[in-house]
């Protein structure tokens, strides 16, 4: 009897040891992190289902990794950051290894949670606080895992794989979701200012992934345009190295979760800008190289005098000079600005905004030779990769951090200013976050680090005083800088121009959390069937913002075609809202999605889209795309549909638009 007394209480001894092991960070809606303490490892446990398993933290410096499984001892502790946020901390010691220690952020209300891993050394080139073999999904075949790009350079594209085909590192952020359900999880980096965040996924059938990382440390020769790897991110004062911060959370609705991680993003950035919803022309859709002081005075003249209801709700447009502005000036960057002047004159005459353009850390020339507003040659400011220069778009990167480079920044910044530009379209911003060998500033190590230094110098320089506009640049890093951003790269005229545009808004309409504005590139009509321009404007109307893109200096269709739809006072109401529509399904790959949806005041408005040469048939479900038994009515053609179950034909290369009131 004895015996069994001892055995009992040693199995008891046991199991409470071991539940002194097992430390619980209790968030949201009954969910909770289960850290134990034994092994180093996390699991993830969203309303009651376990989704992550056995995850843990690695950090590497050059060749040595750190992982929180191999150290011998996790100790425990808890404190208050700010009001409502409780930290959790294990930090890891023993072992001969660096002092490392994993923290996971709790905000009261919040049904999310964020976790950072530090470790004690010199620098890290790779640091990740989530790295798992076990997570998991519905077990469906409607199971997706979505590639978001770092930028939207080259065309590139939104990917939504079957979970089963997944193999691929996401920037920044990713869904992990069931399109049937559309429940899911999303993670994601909430700043960008250091390092460059790449999501790892693999996936198997039956909803599992086999591979999850979320880290710091990404480049990629195609999707971050790097020939070298991520740079050294340094130690801070108190000789800590420390991860990106990752969001991680599970929804219903996956669709939901990335408009939540965009806005847990945002309120980690200044509220910017705070004027109308942005209208306009800009004139790389057609004009192009055949810019002249002229044709630019034409095209305000046909806005001011033949299409008087295009106007934002603040009664204005902004007329953007693109690529090839400088054939205006006389003497290059350092000379006459005076015709440049003039346009901005004949704009503010008319009651309109005038815009220019520029691309401030490239160098298009390629040849040593004097910096504008600087002592310094354009050589000294190349960016070298492996000693070698990185020519991407065919335009040389310029150091971000070299006084160089900043001079010109000054100079022209300074010029457009005196000229009176209300706006500037800043591109090919990519090139500012590439890694280096090295950089001027000794005290930047990362592209991330880089970009930064030279965004807030640029936007230092514009003092607020002009609309700042990025096309060709970072999916998320750029947000904390400029008010309104391009979704996707160049895009003209055709059905295929629309469909390449709204795979960017069927996977990224989120961004228009991050930024004031969303807009969906220059819009040109052309000479194209009524359909595929009413196609290409409803892209514009569904992603956020209205910047057109004709030759309106010469005669042609475009001008008819600009007449009937700029001027249609519906359609303009929707574009005022400025807000992007929210995708019905996420199934589409690398595709662009069909239907899209978006709920603004007391309208709801639904956008279908065919991109094909046939008619093709569309049941709208009520319940699934969220709209209630009331009359529909398009606004293209002013017909009306009744409530119900309705079938919506669609005629090939064409769009329709419907509003419910």
């Amino acid at each position: 009897m004895k015996v069994k007394i001892v055995v009992s209480f040693l199995s008891c001894l046991v199991a409470l040891t071991t539940l002194a092991q097992i430390k619980d960070i209790p968030f949201g809606d009954n969910s909770h992190i289960r850290y134990d303490l034994r092994k180093g490892t996390y699991d993830v446990i969203f309303k009651g289902r376990t989704v992550i398993k056995d995850a843990y933290a690695v950090c590497r410096s050059g060749d040595r990794a750190d992982s929180s499984i191999s150290y011998t001892f996790h100790r425990w502790t808890t404190f208050p950051r700010g009001e409502g946020e409780m930290v959790y901390m294990v930090q890891s010691s023993g072992g001969g290894r660096p002092v490392m220690d994993q923290r996971f952020y709790i905000r009261k209300g919040e049904k999310v949670f964020t976790t950072s891993v530090r470790i004690e050394a010199t620098g890290c080139n790779y640091m990740s606080p989530l790295t798992t073999q076990h997570a998991y999904l519905d077990a469906s075949d409607e199971d997706r895992a979505l590639l978001v790009p770092f930028d939207n350079d080259a065309w590139v594209r939104y990917n939504a794989f079957p979970l089963g085909l997944a193999d691929f590192t996401s920037a920044e952020v990713t869904a992990l979701y069931n399109n049937a359900s559309r429940s899911g999880l999303v993670l994601g980096a909430l700043m960008q200012l250091t390092w460059k965040t790449g999501i790892t996924i693999k996936g198997a059938d039956s909803g599992k992934i086999t591979q999850l990382s979320a880290f710091g440390g990404y480049t990629d020769k195609t999707y971050t345009h790097d020939l070298i790897g991520h740079g050294t991110v340094m130690a801070e004062p108190d000789h800590f190295c420390t991860s990106p911060v990752i969001m991680v959370g599970w929804y219903d609705d996956w669709r939901a979760g990335l408009e939540d991680y965009a806005t847990h993003a945002r309120m980690r950035q200044v509220p910017r800008w705070s004027n109308a919803t942005t209208f306009g022309w800009n004139s790389w859709g057609a004009m192009q190289d055949k810019l002249t002081l002229p044709k630019a005075k034409a095209v305000v003249d046909f806005f001011h005098d033949s299409c008087s209801n295009f106007r934002t709700a603040d009664n204005t447009l902004y007329i953007d000079l693109d690529s090839y502005w400088d054939m205006l000036l006389q003497g290059g960057l350092e000379g006459d600005y005076s015709r440049l002047k003039e346009f901005c004159d004949y704009c503010k005459s008319k009651g309109f905004q005038p815009g220019i353009y520029w691309a401030p850390f490239v160098d298009w020339g390629k040849s040593p030779r004097k910096m504008e507003g600087s002592d310094y040659n354009y050589a000294d400011c190349w960016v070298r990769q492996n000693g070698n220069y990185n020519d991407l778009d065919g335009a040389r990167a310029l150091d971000p951090t070299h006084p160089g480079t900043l001079a010109r920044i000054a100079l022209v910044i300074r010029h457009f200013k005196a000229c009176g530009f209300r706006m500037i379209k800043i591109d090919f911003l990519g090139h500012a976050a590439l890694e280096a060998d090295q950089f001027y500033d000794k005290s930047v190590h990362t592209g991330m680090q880089a970009f930064r230094e030279g965004m807030e110098f640029l936007a230092g320089q514009l003092e607020g005083k002009m609309l700042m506009y990025a096309a060709i640049s970072p999916n998320l890093a750029t947000a904390r800088f400029v008010h309104m951003r391009r979704i996707a790269c160049d895009a003209y005229s055709g059905i295929n121009e629309t469909a390449y545009t709204l795979n960017s808004t069927t996977y990224g309409w989120w961004q228009d959390k991050l930024y004031d504005y969303v807009d969906a590139d220059h819009i040109v009509f052309k000479a194209e069937p009524p359909g595929v321009n009413r196609a290409r404007l409803a892209s514009a109307l569904i992603t956020g913002t209205l910047i057109t893109g004709d030759d309106y200096s010469t005669p042609g269709n475009w001008h008819s075609t600009a007449k009937i739809l700029l001027q249609n006072k519906d359609l303009v109401e929707v574009a005022r809202a400025g807000r992007a529509f929210r995708p019905v399904e996420g199934n589409t790959g690398d595709q662009a999605g069909n239907f899209f949806v978006r709920r603004e005041g007391k309208h709801t408005s639904i956008a279908i889209f065919n991109y094909s040469d046939k008619v093709l048939h569309y049941t709208i479900d009520p319940i699934r795309w969220g709209i209630s038994k009331k009359p529909l009515k398009e606004l293209f053609s002013g017909a009306v549909l009744q409530p119900g179950m309705l079938t919506i034909s669609v005629p090939p290369a064409d769009a329709v638009i419907y509003r419910q009131d």
